[in-house]
């Protein structure tokens, strides 16, 4: 296993940090959206989601698996907790003094137990699926070719994440016809995989970084 550096555990903390802000900014500003090409719409979190993913990858390549396990359990951790401090906010009473946010405040973070259910769900089971698909294709690929490795991992997980998210927090619900349902799951599916190419550049300066002089590769000895 690696050893850790004190400039290693700097560039770590930078990284959980990125990491973490992304996938908060995806799951509380992606609310909004946006008209897009064809008269589709488009969230936000399109543009932030696609980083907590190509960190995992990034971390990964230059940390070893169980490294890019760590992110995945904190960002998973985070977002429980987050939506019990959201539902424990909800829950207590308004002062008088404050009710001129209550509608706005309760229809931000009013998730509801299902969509709450569907967020975790997706995210753990699409992220662990990302670290895994990563190093079995660096397996059979070797270590270099990263961004395709990143985009073939990208292309399962994403994918993975669409479809389990829509179809628990949704499916049966009465909001979607099926049709509908399998539309935007498969337009948010590629545009975030869309999203995750154009990323592809900071990636590479992120590993450059990361790696410094006197890193070496360790995914090679911490597979775990």
């Amino acid at each position: 296993m690696q050893t850790l550096t004190e400039k290693d555990y700097k560039k770590i903390f930078l990284c959980l940090t990125l990491y973490l802000t992304s996938l908060f900014a995806a799951n509380t500003l992606g609310l909004k959206i946006m008209p897009f090409l064809f008269r589709s719409h488009l969230s936000v979190a399109v543009f932030s989601f696609p980083i907590v993913f190509l960190m995992t990858d990034v971390i990964g390549e230059v940390y070893g698996k169980r490294m890019a396990k760590l992110f995945v359990r904190a960002g998973f951790i985070s977002t429980a907790l987050f939506i019990l401090y959201s539902l424990l906010s909800l829950w207590l009473p308004w002062a008088t003094e404050g009710l001129w946010a209550k509608e706005g405040y309760n229809l931000i973070f009013g998730i509801s137990g299902r969509i709450a259910l569907a967020s975790l769900v997706a995210f753990i089971v699409a992220e662990y699926q990302d670290v895994f698909t990563f190093f079995l294709v660096r397996e059979k690929l070797g270590p270099k070719l990263f961004w395709l490795r990143s985009l073939l991992s990208n292309l399962w997980s994403q994918l993975l994440d669409s479809a389990l998210f829509m179809t628990i927090a949704f499916a049966g619900a009465g909001v979607y016809s099926t049709r509908t349902l399998i539309s935007i799951i498969l337009t948010w599916w590629l545009f975030k995989v869309l999203m995750g190419l154009l990323y592809t550049p900071l990636s590479y300066l992120g590993i450059y970084l990361l790696k410094g002089k006197n890193v070496t590769d360790a995914s090679h000895s911490d597979q775990n």
